[in-house]
């Protein structure tokens, strides 16, 4: 599976064709899928142009997205950081009358078993967001973990072997583990094509958009995100995967 990330907490100024408003999402989000992506992560915004799980901002920005490509898997962030803030932003959560198809959970966030059972009572899928060995030992000591929709291994580091490493050591974790569960691996601006060709030489789960990073892997910044997902698909195909 190849997941389009649009924005994340990125702004304009890291790329002019970032994404932000529900309408750009919609477009964003249909350029996207015809370029090869399966499924779609973003971060809804607000009026001022902050993250935002505010209901209206939810609605406004799945309901936008959906009216562009019906049938297809919309997931959001639920960043510790994302207003207001910490434990405070379970609130809004359990106010969405318009619901994502799966939520990112970061396990290492304090909160991340509180969301993890918000989420299983609402009934929306889980991706839980691992990017150290802590946090994968973390995932697999809880008894939620087979009932997440999938795994997302994150690398943070910015030097491929030391990012190859670490995801290494984390899906040792959870082949011990043996939790049966699909397994995404996605790196971040300079380890974004690196840990995408790993993870089509192992044939998991594949996340690629301005959200992890802007520059093809030639150097040379992409136009949009619709570019990075195509360079994605060609990569694959030349890979076998």
């Amino acid at each position: 599976m190849l997941q389009a990330c649009l924005n994340g907490s990125r702004s304009r100024d890291f790329h002019p064709a970032l994404p932000c408003t529900p309408d750009e999402l919609a477009r964003d989000a249909k350029a996207a899928i015809e370029a090869g992506a399966e499924e779609l992560h973003v971060h809804p915004r607000g009026r001022n142009g902050e993250q935002s799980l505010e209901p209206a901002d939810i609605a406004a920005a799945l309901q936008a997205i959906r009216m562009s490509v019906p049938d297809v898997p919309v997931g959001i962030s639920t960043l510790w950081t994302i207003p207001p803030v910490g434990r405070a932003r379970q609130a809004p959560m359990r106010e969405w009358r318009v619901l994502p198809d799966y939520v990112s959970v970061n396990l290492g966030e304090e909160d991340a078993p509180e969301i993890m059972a918000l989420m299983i009572q609402r009934r929306i899928g889980i991706e839980a967001g691992l990017a150290t060995v802590a946090d994968a030992l973390r995932l697999v000591a809880l008894p939620s973990a087979e009932r997440c929709l999938r795994v997302l291994v994150e690398i943070e580091e910015q030097e491929a072997a030391a990012g190859l490493h670490v995801a290494h050591e984390i899906l040792a974790v959870l082949s011990h583990a043996n939790l049966g569960l699909p397994v995404q691996l996605h790196g971040s601006d300079l380890t974004q094509w690196p840990m995408h060709d790993e993870a089509v030489r192992r044939g998991l789960d594949r996340r690629i958009g301005l959200e992890d990073g802007a520059d093809l892997p030639d150097g040379s910044r992409a136009a949009d995100n619709a570019e990075l997902l195509r360079t994605a698909v060609v990569l694959a195909a030349r890979a076998g995967g």
